[in-house]
This record gives C-alpha cells, structure tokens and sequence, in this order.
C-alpha cells in the first residue's frame, strides 16, 4: 500500500521540528554551562554577604531579629545558615551554595515539565539556568532564589494532584508553598490557586480530605519556625518588626515606577521581547493544541501570581522577578512540549524562535555580566575596609556600620566583627521620620552606641534609597554623637571610617 504523501510530509516536518527543538535547547544547555563554568570565579557580595553575615551571627548565638534588625523572614536565614554552616564562608563555598540552589529549582521544575515531555523540561531548565547565571554575581543567593526552589517543588507536587486528584500531592503542594511563604510572605499569593485545585475536586466527603491536607501542608512548616524562634527569644521581636515596621513603613519606602525601570535594566528587553512571546506562544500553542487545561491554568496562573510579587513589592529590583521568569519558563515550555506532540511543526517552531531569541539576548547580557566592573569594586570596597578596620579592632571590640548594600556589612563578615546595636542599615533612620516607631529605633540606636560605645564607625557614602554623606544632618542626634566622640580616621573610595578618640580627662564614654 502507498504512503499518503501529505502524511508522509507532514511526519517529515514533524520530524523536523523535534530536532529543532533537540537542536534549540541543547545550544541553550551550552551556553548555560559555559557561563556558569566562567561564574565559578565569582566572589561574595552584595545581599549574600549579608544575608550571611546574619547566618553567620545566628550560629553563633545571636537572636534573630532581637539582636539583628532586619525585614527579611526567618526561611531566608535558614537557607544562609544551612550554606553557611555546610559548606563554611570563603567565595567558592558562596557560589557552591548558589549552584546548589540553582539545581535543585532546576531539578523541582524539569520534573514538573516532565508530564510535556523531555524537550519541554529541558527547555524550562536551560532557560531558568540561563537566567540565572546572565543576571550576574549580585544574584548569586538571593532571597528570591531561594524563594524559587520550594516553588518549582510546589508546581511539581499540584501538576501530580492535577494528574492523580490524591489528597497526598496536594498536601505536600500545600508543604512546599508553606515553606516559600516563610522565605517570602508574598508567595501567599498562590495559596488560592491551590485552594481552587483543592475545591474543584470531587464534591461532598470527596473534597473534605483535599481541603484538610492542603491546610495541614500550608501550615506545618509555620510550627517549627515559630517554635525556632520563640526558643532563641526572638518571636517578639520579629512580629514588631513585621507589624510595626515592615507591614506600615518599608513596604513604602523606595518605590518607583516600574516600567522605566524595566527598560533601562540590562536584562530589560529581554523580559519586555523574548521572554512575552515565550509566553505567549506557549499560551497559544496550548490552546491551538487543545492542552489548556487545568495543568495550564495553574502554570498561567503562576505567572500572574510572579507579576504581582514583582508588582507589589514596587521597589524595581531585578531579582523580584525570579518567580515570574521560573513560571514564565514554565508556561513557554509546556506550550512548546504540547506542539510537538501534537503535533503542531509551526507553533513549535514558533517558540523555537523565542527561545532562539531569548537565548541569544541572555548569552550577550551573560557575558557582559560575568565581571562587570561594578561588582569588582563592590567586592574591593569591602576588602579594603576590612583591611583597614583590622588593625583598629582587637578582641572584642565593636564596629557600627551606616550602610546599606554597599559593602559595609560586609567588611564586617570579612573581620569577624559585630556591632554594638542590632541595626545593620541605617536607612531606617531617614524615612517616616515623623512616625513615634522611627523615633523610637533612633532613640534605640543613640542609646546602644553611648551604653557600648563602638572602637570604629564605617560610614558609606552611598544613602539608600538617596542620599550621600550629608544624610547623617537629617539625624542631628548621630550627627552630634559621631563628632564628639571620633575623628576621621580614614578617607576610602566611597566610604569613611572614624574611629574612637582617646579618652582625656574631661572626656566620657
């Protein structure tokens, strides 16, 4: 019997677009190993050093929140302290720890994809991968990497509920998103996304047994935590600081306008043109497909759920959007694993050209990325301050860092040091000055710096979310301690170090 021809092309070209694709993500995988390969040199900086700054004082006794004021939640410490605590504090064990993350996210999102067939989960992981390491060393150990690895594991769990309707996958979906929230709270976000799996399931007793393992999930990571830190003494303190200050006053500090600021980041155009059309023909090649589904919903719902996480935190940093690229990742994948299997040649190779695109743009971004100046000045800057702290601080002895990012935590991660107050950042103390909770953490800082006054103060130039030097006039109290007590000791490329006068006989601590 003869072959229909028209078939027969039209299994030629399905043909066709299967190696495309095994062609297309193969060169993605490469090009993510490569720059990883050339990532292995970089060092500690920027947020990692302070989030392991604050591991590293955690392990040592410190109470979280009481002792370190900061608005991060406890999940976030926890991973910097496993890491920290694992695999000890020198840059190599940093970007080793950052790896460790990267693959398992990579791991949680390949077997969520599987169900689209390999090309699909090996697209989602080539590209997420390669997200990751074009972003640059300043993203290595991110909160909102972190925040990824239970999400991706979350997204595994609800697809296998969707395929099963078992009341065991959804509460380990339930799990997986309890631990997230911990280390971001936004990630609440996606819990009606898994409410609606839940009730959408078989009706009366049926939907009972859902409901109850997606709630016992949800909460169960919250019974340690919470237990973790009313032991150490810090519960009180974190829900201050949660009610008091991150809730009513951060949350507004700094905002900008979003859209600008997306346009001008390096990575800018890639989210705004390669990225849309991935997903947006995923979307599309799911529907053409007849795939749009419940899977779909819940993976398209991801995205929306990583639009408002970037959204509403209003503050334009780049890495705020890591759960929208792991689930934009997503949807594109699926779209492109459901035309090939349909098989649908012109919308798979559609997304191959996305992918080609997005590829292309992240390799040139990754790159120029892999030791951008800025980064290598960052890391200079807080070896140079340490070094010339070290002879200035003896055993013992204190030092109060006035910074932010900009490496003076840092410093101190490199000395071993600590400071007389648990206040990490100043930029608390210049914003909703008027509020009576600003007033009282100035009134806390000035009483713990004349009760313990520090042998040094490392004062950075650079304000955030603005201002420079001048910005210690707008805290006059500071201001007035600081020239009483010290003198400039040191002029650095970007910041000062005054340090203790000898105390005479007219002079008191």
């Amino acid at each position: 019997m003869r072959e229909n021809p028209s078939g027969a092309a039209g299994r030629a070209v399905a043909a066709a677009a299967h190696v495309a694709a095994l062609a297309a993500v193969a060169g993605v995988l490469g090009v993510a190993v490569r720059l990883t390969v050339g990532s292995l040199r970089w060092p500690l900086v920027h947020d990692g050093a302070l989030m392991h700054y604050i591991a590293a004082r955690l392990l040592e006794g410190a109470v979280p929140y009481r002792d370190l004021f900061d608005m991060n939640f406890p999940g976030a410490y926890l991973a910097h302290m496993l890491g920290l605590g694992l695999l000890g504090p020198g840059d190599g064990a940093f970007r080793a720890f950052d790896l460790l993350l990267l693959g398992a996210t990579l791991a949680g999102l390949g077997v969520a994809l599987r169900g689209y067939g390999v090309a699909a989960a090996a697209a989602a992981i080539g590209l997420f991968w390669l997200y990751h390491v074009a972003g640059g060393a300043w993203r290595a150990g991110q909160r909102d990497l972190v925040l990824c690895l239970p999400l991706a594991w979350t997204t595994t769990a609800a697809l296998a509920h969707v395929r099963r309707g078992d009341a065991r996958s959804l509460g380990l979906a339930g799990l997986g998103l309890g631990v997230a929230v911990w280390v971001k709270p936004h990630a609440l976000l996606l819990g009606p996304v898994l409410a609606w799996l839940a009730w959408s399931g078989p009706r009366g007793s049926g939907r009972a047994p859902l409901i109850r393992a997606l709630a016992l999930g949800l909460v169960a990571p919250a019974v340690p935590i919470l237990a973790w830190l009313a032991a150490t003494g810090g519960l009180g303190a974190f829900l201050d600081i949660v009610g008091g200050y991150l809730v009513p006053l951060y949350s507004r500090v700094g905002r900008v306008p979003l859209l600008p600021v997306l346009r001008g980041w390096d990575l800018g155009p890639v989210l705004l043109t390669g990225a849309g059309l991935w997903v947006a023909g995923g979307l599309a090649a799911l529907w053409w497909t007849g795939a749009l589904d419940r899977r779909a919903g819940l993976l398209a719902a991801g995205v929306g759920y990583g639009v408002l996480h970037f959204v509403l935190q209003g503050k334009g940093w780049a890495y705020h959007l890591y759960p929208l690229a792991l689930f934009a990742v997503a949807v594109g994948a699926a779209g492109l694993g459901a035309a090939l299997r349909a098989p649908r040649p012109l919308a798979a190779m559609a997304l191959l050209l996305a992918l080609a695109v997005t590829g292309a743009d992240l390799r040139a971004k990754g790159t120029l990325n892999l030791e951008p100046t800025w980064i290598a000045e960052s890391r200079d800057r807080a070896h140079a301050a340490a070094a010339a702290l070290r002879p200035l601080v003896g055993r013992g002895d204190t030092v109060q860092v006035l910074d932010t990012t900009a490496g003076g935590v840092h410093a101190l991660f490199l000395l071993g040091a600590r400071q007389p107050t648990r206040f990490l950042y100043d930029f608390p103390f210049y914003h909703d000055v008027e509020t009576a909770y600003v007033r009282r953490l100035r009134a806390e800082l000035l009483t713990g710096l004349r009760a313990t006054p520090p042998v040094a103060v490392l004062l950075f130039e650079r304000g955030w979310p603005a201002g420079g030097y001048e910005r210690l006039a707008a805290f006059p109290e500071l201001d007035a301690w600081l020239r009483a007590g010290y003198r400039l000791a040191l002029e650095g490329s970007g910041y000062r170090i005054y340090a203790r006068r000898p105390l005479g006989p007219d002079t008191q601590d």
